[in-house]
């Protein structure tokens, strides 16, 4: 499957709308679209999936290493890759857009705010495709997608100011109907507020769909032998799956799947807790649903069957759904399920956001003693942990619980701010432990 990248040239450029509209306008040229993120993020992918009908890939270096990058991309359907940048193209140590490029050998398409400039649009790509000898990145810039551009005398500028070896991909015009609206993470997820198809259908219009499918590339195919293996082991899994825990990789459900029979329940809408020999609990907005999860019959039975040592793994979401208690920034507080010795506040600023490396204390879960574990945080809410809580793992980069520790403990149970990819083999430790 070839593929192409949209880098922006900083947070905040039009990224996510520019993947939608080139996402509408291949499959509007009879293409067959997979949508891909570079970086960590759940909320993007949300709106991807909701305009190309399938999941989006997770691709990101400090997450998944060169090999499992590559192995996800090839999990994709479809034939043609659109990957999402994020941040700036350059922008990021542990997985920038620019190192996921170079991992896949995809060229670069970049999108600039061209509302107040034309000759400076064709500036900003040169410095920006330069820019990649001078830090020793592989990487090409293929050429432009405008963000924000009129038409007529606007577009000619920017597409003549551009050099015969820069393309002109086309622009996406300034309209009220393409934005997004912001919340606390990030914008609102794809199935809250998914953007028209009828103002996705007009903006992908712009778009020069058979220019990016003759610029795109397949990537390197992964090593056969760095495969993990996938044995079934007939365990039951539960996965919540709600808006309060929303945040979950399509390769991890995979993997799960792969290795156990899964079943999903929704705390949120009064599911109770299925029948399981282990429970993971993914990352989400648990803030948003306090009071409908502190009457969730799912969380009192997952406090009997925790003291009991069924095995449960939660993720930022799901670790301040097992603490004692959970209060909103309006000063509401709310029983949770009262496994892990916490309790858990949101604060109005994010209180961490950065990948993570964790290394284990002791075996747990997801780990054995002294193993490495990569991941991403990304919270606005703060744990308070008793004095003689436990602690699974130490914090060698990021913030985790405490500035130096993550992996609250109790029981069989573990809760942390670190959400972990399938990748970093935590999902198989976690199947191979029950």
């Amino acid at each position: 499957m070839k593929g192409v990248v949209l880098g922006g040239t900083s947070s905040g450029v039009g990224k996510t709308v520019a993947t939608l509209a080139v996402l509408r306008a291949l499959a509007e040229a009879g293409r067959d679209p997979q949508p891909a993120k570079a970086g960590p993020d759940f909320i993007d992918p949300s709106h991807h999936e909701r305009v190309a009908g399938r999941p989006s890939r997770t691709l990101d270096c400090w997450l998944e290493g060169r090999e499992g990058l590559r192995r996800n991309y090839y999990r994709g359907d479809g034939d043609i890759c659109v990957v999402e940048g994020v941040m700036g193209l350059y922008d990021g140590d542990g997985s920038s857009t620019a190192m996921v490029a170079e991992a896949l050998d995809l060229p670069v398409v970049l999108v600039v705010d061209a509302a107040a400039g034309m000759e400076s649009v064709a500036a900003t790509a040169l410095g920006f495709r330069e820019y990649a000898e001078r830090v020793g990145r592989d990487v090409e810039v293929a050429g432009v997608l405008a963000q924000r551009a009129h038409g007529g005398r606007h577009a000619e500028g920017v597409r003549e100011a551009l050099p015969d070896d820069l393309a002109y991909f086309g622009r996406i015009g300034p309209d009220p109907a393409l934005e997004v609206p912001e919340r606390h993470l990030g914008l609102e997820r794809g199935d809250e507020r998914p953007l028209s198809d009828e103002a996705l259908s007009a903006a992908a219009e712009h778009v020069r769909a058979e220019r990016l499918l003759a610029t795109a590339r397949e990537p390197p195919r992964p090593d056969p032998d760095s495969r993990p293996g996938e044995r079934a082991t007939g365990e039951r899994i539960a996965i919540a799956r709600d808006g309060a825990f929303s945040f979950r990789y399509p390769a991890t459900v995979e993997r799960l799947r792969a290795r156990a029979d899964v079943r999903t329940f929704s705390p949120v809408a009064g599911d109770d807790l299925p029948d399981c020999d282990g429970v993971y609990l993914p990352g989400g907005y648990p803030e948003l649903y306090a009071q409908d999860l502190a009457v969730s019959p799912a969380l009192a039975t997952l406090r009997e069957r925790a003291s009991e040592g069924l095995p449960v793994f939660g993720e930022c979401g799901g670790l301040m759904a097992l603490a004692e208690s959970l209060t909103t920034t309006d000063g509401d507080s709310y029983e949770m399920a009262g496994v892990l010795p916490a309790d858990v506040e949101m604060r109005e600023r994010y209180q961490a956001l950065d990948h993570v490396e964790l290394r284990a204390r002791e075996r747990t879960l997801t780990a054995s003693a002294g193993d490495r574990l990569r991941g991403h945080e990304f919270h606005y809410s703060a744990a308070d942990p008793a004095t003689d809580a436990r602690f699974a793992f130490d914090v060698e980069r990021g913030e985790g619980i405490d500035g130096d520790r993550d992996g609250l403990t109790e029981y069989r149970t573990l809760g942390t701010y670190c959400h972990v990819h399938a990748e970093s083999g935590a999902f198989d430790t976690f199947i191979d432990h029950l």
